[in-house]
């Protein structure tokens, strides 16, 4: 009996059968937990990747609005609502948003850091660590790098050809650019034997060119991109009491026009350029109420030192003929680098800008409700003359610089490309 037991027992002890079962059964829950800390831990990979994304679509965002022109509360909205909406977690994490970064390579006015936490929940990981939540950190900057300020802005969002080079023109643009606001997909124009060589063009909306641009900083006129702030749109209208109607005998006699340091207006046509005139010098602002200020024949020569034209009720203007018009704007006050200011409710009309090589006109011409058709073949002193116009039409020769700190113009700043840098 004894014996019998005894060698059940060793055979028992020696059998292999079960032994998977066994073994699995006890291997099993180590296994599992293996999986589970492996799938958690690729869980939290995955998330880090999503608030990654959340957090370079958020830095475009924020630079988006930095370029431009917004304030830091306006970049902070945006970039946190591109956050949450792609994909960050708000409830769970912290957001911090630095204009300019403050750490990396890109810490300067033209960059925006994107700072994103998001804590995790623990599950298999539990038995080790407790209930303390994972931290998930992601970081990225966008920059945009200016592509420099313009001479030329055409403000109409709609038309095609708002800003339009035509005929045989021959313009070019040092250290400055050339903008449509136009989101037509012919919003900018080259074309007719026009030659233009300019360093960049921007255009809200498409562009239609031939061989005759030719751009000297940027690979392709840059389209569909912001329009850009119309640089004068704060500027007030002058005031004045009342507008005089001048007579013909005092048209035909005149040799000055306005008054220093003073606004004086003019009703009706109050300088038409006949062999009488020599010369006729203006003074301070000059309103024009109604009618067309213009020049004709070969003695139409106008000129005059810290003066501004101010065009209201449909005033137009036309510079024809050989004259010379040689203007140049204030540099200090309200209306300082304004040469020539229409009125922004005057009806949409066309002024006509023709002259002389001998003619200048330093300053901005600013004319927000009309086009402007430029034929002349000048600019101003020192290549300084800017033209931000509904719709810009040239077709004539000149040289245009954006050296005009000493003559009080506005910078037109021009939206650079945006990179993720890091």
């Amino acid at each position: 009996m004894s014996y019998g037991i005894n060698r059940l027992l060793r055979r028992f002890i020696r059998s292999r059968k079960g032994n998977i079962a066994i073994i699995t059964g006890l291997a099993l829950p180590v296994v599992i937990g293996f999986c589970g800390f492996a799938t958690e831990t690729a869980y939290w990979y995955y998330r880090q990747r999503d608030v990654q994304g959340a957090a370079d679509l958020a830095a475009f965002g924020g630079a988006i609005v930095l370029r431009g022109g917004g304030t830091r509360d306006q970049i902070v909205t945006a970039s946190t609502n591109d956050a949450v909406t792609n994909g960050w977690r708000q409830a769970s994490g912290t957001i911090t948003i630095n204009t300019p970064p403050t750490s990396g390579g890109y810490q300067n006015d033209n960059s925006v850091e994107v700072i994103l936490t998001e804590q995790e929940d623990r599950y298999f990981t539990q038995i080790y660590y407790g209930s303390t939540k994972v931290m998930v950190t992601s970081r990225a900057i966008v920059t945009h790098t200016p592509a420099g300020p313009a001479c030329f802005l055409g403000l109409d969002k709609q038309k095609p050809g708002t800003v339009e080079f035509w005929g045989n023109s021959t313009a070019a643009f040092t250290a400055c650019n050339v903008a449509s606001n136009s989101t037509n997909v012919a919003g900018f124009g080259v074309g007719g034997s026009a030659n233009v060589m300019v360093p960049c063009v921007s255009s809200a909306g498409g562009s239609v060119t031939d061989s005759g641009l030719t751009l000297t900083s940027c690979g392709s006129v840059a389209t569909y991109q912001l329009p850009i702030p119309d640089p004068y749109a704060t500027v007030p209208p002058p005031t004045w009491s009342s507008c005089q109607v001048l007579t013909t005998a005092q048209i035909n006699s005149l040799t000055d026009l306005g008054t220093d340091g003073a606004t004086t207006c003019y009703s009706g046509v109050p300088f038409v350029a006949t062999p009488i005139h020599t010369s006729v010098r203006l003074h301070g602002t000059v309103v024009i109420s109604g009618g067309s200020f213009r020049t004709n024949g070969s003695s139409g020569n106008l000129n005059g030192t810290d003066v501004m034209l101010y065009l209201t009720n449909n005033a137009t203007i036309n510079m024809n003929g050989n004259g010379t018009w040689d203007l140049t704007a204030k540099t200090t006050g309200d209306y300082a680098g304004l040469v020539i200011f229409s009125d922004r409710n005057n009806a949409f009309a066309t002024n006509i800008i023709n002259g002389t090589s001998s003619s200048r006109i330093t300053g901005a011409i600013y004319t927000p409700s009309m086009e402007t058709d430029f034929l002349g073949n000048f600019t101003g002193r020192d290549g300084c003359m800017q033209l931000v116009s509904d719709v810009i039409y040239y077709t004539g020769n000149g040289t245009f610089s954006n050296d005009c700190s000493t003559y009080g113009t506005k910078t037109i700043k021009v939206p650079g490309l945006l990179t993720l840098v890091e």
